[in-house]
């Protein structure tokens, strides 16, 4: 027999939590739920607050979003009241900031307003998509369905952005350390060298006074050149954030080879993700296209949305627009078209985001595929030149004193 720590919610809504002596966990659960519990967790660890098993998320915001959502979803489907389930939700997050936040939504629902207005009062962390959703499943009475589609959203959301992220950072980890190896031995290397091959008066090869050369350049102006590089990248930075320098920005990036098309992807799968929950909650087509503008990084495929939203006003369906607009795979706007004619837009859009999550994850791999090796090659050949540089020098000095 073994302790089991559990989590459960009584038929009046509150939290019960205690230890059950048995065989698995499954007879915990069915011994909860023979007391009239809905178990909410049950393992052999005693937890602070409701462990989420996803495959991975991101720490802050996003792990917040994810986790409140769930949480909401696994209550409402329990039967808890909804004013309950965010007072259970507020107990159980581990966060002292967002745990203020669910309070201050809490006190604001029991104010008198709506609970997509409750949650539009931090814009910081639900999105116009996320209230929406919310707005259409008070309206239609079916607020724990919603939550359920919103909940596989964001984690389809974060497990591709985690993804992404984890699939970059070793090529963009093993840059820097080329990076740096390059500047430790110009600076540090190559100096304690160059007094020896000076001061033997030889004429040295080429590619040894290219180096030295290099080593000075280095030695003289290297904080300096790492200054104006820093300046620049901060400029860059600011220019970036106004209106027109993201828009050249984002288009600059889907022009970049194998990059583009990755991105362009991630972008409708977003796309395709957000609306297909949003047609799915009988959000109209055209709000819908708006929502989702707002949530797509890329402010040149965004743009051409709203291309897409007046062609939707003038009675063109979304599949024509959407291939006039150009941002889009050409896939995209056939399934769109299959997806009208059929009637079953939503699942459409549902199943292009899948389509579109998996392309993404095999362009980033065929991106880094390449851009490794790439890596690896030109720091091959940087520390095979110095190598050749050193051995020629003294090479050259041992000829002379033969």
């Amino acid at each position: 027999m073994t302790g089991y720590y559990f989590k459960a919610i009584a038929s009046d809504g509150k939290l019960r939590t205690g230890v059950l002596n048995a065989e698995n966990e499954r007879r915990v659960t069915l011994e909860l739920r023979k007391q009239g519990l809905t178990p909410v967790y049950v393992g052999t660890e005693q937890k602070k607050g409701l462990e989420l098993k996803l495959p991975s998320f991101t720490r802050g915001k996003q792990r917040d979003i994810l986790f409140f959502t769930q949480e909401i979803s696994t209550l409402l489907n329990s039967g808890v009241p909804l004013d309950r389930a965010l007072s259970i939700t507020s107990e159980l997050t581990e966060g002292k900031n967002f745990r203020s936040v669910v309070s201050e939504i809490l006190r604001v629902l029991k104010g008198g307003k709506s609970l997509a207005d409750s949650l539009g009062t931090h814009p910081e962390y639900f999105s116009e998509l996320y209230v929406n959703m919310v707005r259409a499943g008070e309206a239609s009475g079916a607020l724990a369905p919603v939550f359920e589609r919103l909940s596989e959203f964001e984690r389809t959301h974060d497990d591709l952005k985690n993804y992404i992220i984890s699939s970059m950072v070793y090529p963009a980890l093993l840059m820097l350390v080329g990076l740096a190896s390059i500047f430790v031995l110009m600076d540090f290397v190559v100096p304690r060298f160059a007094s020896i091959f000076e001061s033997s008066h030889l004429a040295m090869p080429l590619p040894t006074k290219i180096m030295l050369e290099s080593s000075r350049f280095v030695q003289n102006y290297g904080w300096i050149g790492i200054g104006i590089a820093l300046g620049v990248s901060l400029g860059l930075y600011a220019y970036i954030r106004t209106v027109t320098g993201r828009l050249r920005w984002d288009s600059f990036r889907l022009q970049v080879p194998l990059l583009g098309d990755a991105l362009r992807k991630a972008e409708t799968a977003r796309f395709a993700r957000a609306m297909g929950t949003l047609v799915a909650n009988s959000v109209p087509l055209v709000q819908s296209i708006g929502i989702a503008r707002a949530i797509l990084n890329n402010k040149r495929i965004a743009g051409s949305l709203e291309a897409v939203a007046q062609g939707i006003k003038r009675g063109e369906g979304i599949s024509t627009p959407l291939k006039k607009a150009g941002q889009f795979p050409p896939l995209a706007a056939h399934l769109l078209s299959v997806g009208e004619e059929t009637g079953r837009l939503d699942q459409m859009f549902n199943r292009m985001a899948d389509i579109y999550e998996t392309d993404t994850r095999t362009a980033i791999r065929r991106f880094t595929a390449l851009f490794e090796p790439l890596i690896i090659l030109v720091m091959g050949i940087l520390v095979g030149a110095f190598i050749l540089s050193m051995l020629l020098a003294i090479t050259s000095i041992n000829d002379v004193a033969v």
